[in-house]
């Protein structure tokens, strides 16, 4: 060997240094601060050496990253809000480290459950972000959100979220997921039309 792997490392890092600043001067610092250099340093084919300035600058994620599950409500015309859970305890039983309680709503009168949810928690702490309370969900009620940051100098008192902290409308959801979003409303077309030819 007699250094000659050490002398081949730090010539692809000093390759790497001199590439850092020729693409800088062909960009014109273009690279930093700009959606279009965030887009290009995220590719694989990037050339040279740089940092992401986090926080000022986020590199994007994929559609298909999840974190924190959120509950997804349909804002309807007058302003009110339809929650799509039915609080069927679904996402709950699946869920591997058990992070989810739901209190499911009862009608005062008579004393019956209601299908819907007077209030659903995560522990945030505890979900291990596998998805499977979305992917069973019946409703689509529930879904994977791309919001990573959720730091907070008391776990105790934030990371225990309640519906108030997971309800979100549909149209957030279109916006992060737009592929999935658009092949679940087609989904639910063919389905309506599938039950309206059955009742004529």
């Amino acid at each position: 060997m007699n250094g000659l792997e050490i002398i081949k490392g730090l010539g692809v890092t000093f390759r790497h240094l001199v590439n850092t600043y020729i693409q800088d001067i062909k960009s014109g610092k273009k690279r930093y601060y700009t959606p279009e250099g965030i887009k290009e340093r995220s590719s694989f084919q990037t050339e040279g050496i740089f940092t992401i300035q986090y926080p000022e600058e986020k590199l994007p994620v994929p559609e298909e990253f999840r974190y924190i599950p959120f509950l997804v409500y349909e804002e309807k015309e007058d302003g009110s809000r339809h929650i799509r859970c039915t609080s069927c305890g679904i996402c709950a039983k699946v869920c591997p480290p058990q992070c989810i309680w739901i209190i499911r709503k009862t009608d005062p009168n008579t004393g019956r459950p209601v299908p819907q949810p007077t209030e659903f928690f995560i522990d945030v702490d505890i979900c291990m972000n596998c998805g499977f309370c979305a992917e069973y969900c019946p409703f689509d009620a529930i879904k994977m959100d791309h919001d990573y940051e959720i730091s907070s100098y008391d776990r105790h008192a934030d990371n225990i979220y309640n519906i108030q902290k997971l309800l979100k409308p549909l149209s957030y959801y279109a916006k992060i997921r737009p592929t999935n979003f658009q092949e679940e409303e087609q989904l639910r077309k063919a389905e309506a039309e599938a039950k309206a030819q059955k009742k004529a």
